[in-house]
């Protein structure tokens, strides 16, 4: 099984800027054209808009701050920044979905009359922006697992607009304003839907918990298995960002030079790179607390 690490290109990363400062510009647009049109669901549109360009503007970030070395302080180097920003990031987009939520059955509630045209014109400008984007981030996504969430969020976006669109047509054709409403609370069920699923990922890494596919149980049974090993504890497995996995454990063995088998089963069968490990043949091990 290979197991190489693609990096994302700089010429991805200067792309990924310059998108983040056309969502942005184009979320104030769409918020102020809300405003003016008094359309809540173009106003969450916007929100949605704003927060994928937060997290654009995080993924180009991360990946410049990723790509420095560690140093005294941060022996870990800076990868966690990333995860870092995502979850900030999700608690704003939670946060604007329930806004959005209240926005919209008031506006179920109390209909009001919105401009149609003027939200199709900047639906319209959105959906290309957000196909232009899409398509941007789309070039990395098979390799990296941040590319992919943001071609997804973009793709979503896409949809968004679409639906506005046709809240739009509604209201020009068929004088129907509550499907303001109804649009406004579809762009917030996915708001709050995606802060929901996305937030126990980003929770695990920061509490350093053993990623999700990895039995732990298997792995120890495994290094047991091995001739001359006859325990493996204090067992620490974490992950450091959503690709690269740190272990550190005890092996109660009387040779060393079973080191480099060890390291050699832990790359190949369960894909951690960086380990730490500590032969030892002690009957008590004073040291193993944690």
């Amino acid at each position: 099984m290979s197991h190489h690490h693609h990096e994302v290109s700089t010429k991805s990363v200067k792309y990924l800027f310059v998108s983040f400062f056309i969502n942005l510009l184009l979320s104030v647009a769409e918020i102020i054209g809300g405003i003016i049109s008094g359309s809540i669901s173009l106003i969450g549109d916007a929100l949605h808009n704003t927060s994928d360009a937060l997290s654009i503007l995080i993924a180009a970030v991360s990946f410049k701050i990723g790509a420095h070395k560690s140093s005294q302080k941060y022996t870990y180097g800076f990868k966690r920044a990333e995860t870092i920003g995502s979850f900030v990031n999700l608690i704003l987009l939670f946060i604007s979905g329930c806004y959005l939520v209240f926005e919209g059955i008031e506006r179920l509630i109390f209909p009001k009359p919105i401009d149609g045209w003027l939200i199709i014109i900047l639906s319209v400008i959105a959906l290309i922006i957000d196909t232009v984007t899409a398509g941007i981030s789309h070039h990395d996504a098979k390799h990296s697992g941040n590319m992919r969430i943001l071609f997804i969020h973009n793709l979503a976006d896409a949809l968004g607009s679409i639906a506005v669109i046709i809240s739009g047509l509604c209201v020009i054709f068929f004088d129907i304003y509550r499907i303001d409403g109804i649009m406004a609370l579809l762009i917030a069920t996915y708001m709050i839907f995606q802060s929901v699923i996305s937030f126990p990922e980003i929770v695990n890494i920061l509490m350093n918990a053993a990623p999700e596919n990895l039995d732990t149980a298997k792995l120890v049974s495994r290094l047991e298995k091995l001739p001359g090993v006859s325990k493996v504890h204090h067992l620490h497995v974490w992950c450091i960002n959503e690709h690269d996995v740190s272990l550190e454990c005890h092996v109660k063995a009387g040779d060393l030079n079973l080191l480099p088998q060890i390291q050699q089963i832990l790359r190949q069968d369960f894909n951690i790179r960086h380990s730490n490990i500590q032969i030892e043949n002690l009957d008590d091990c004073p040291d193993c607390e944690l």
